[in-house]
């Protein structure tokens, strides 16, 4: 069994690979510089967002700085792995799904 990445995937895959990642990756962080640009835009806008008194007297502006925002950054880091590790699987493939990998019986050893 031959472990060399060269001998499994084309430089022509590789790179599909990569660029459709890098389209991702760039359609989050388009997602990501949105959100972090709304909460200024929020707070200039809008006299509630930092002028209404919710849970403890804090401001609607203040819970999601601090709360909000965390829970939205984890939420979307989240997404872009589970979703660059589902295209790399398409795209890719794993190791286990080789058929050069799997013998005939399906056990990985030849017959």
């Amino acid at each position: 069994m031959d472990d060399d990445v060269d001998a499994r995937h084309t430089p022509a895959e590789v790179d599909a690979t990569f660029r459709t990642l890098r389209r991702v990756a760039v359609g989050y962080f388009v997602v990501f510089l949105l959100a972090v640009a709304a909460f200024p835009v929020l707070t200039l806008t809008l006299d509630w967002w930092s002028e209404a008194r919710l849970a403890g007297g804090m401001s609607p502006g203040f819970l999601v700085a601090a709360f909000g925002l965390y829970v939205f950054f984890a939420a979307l880091g989240v997404a872009v792995a589970r979703l660059s590790s589902a295209v790399e699987h398409r795209m890719l493939g794993d190791a286990r799904d080789d058929p050069a990998d799997v013998g005939l019986d399906g056990t990985g050893e030849a017959p």
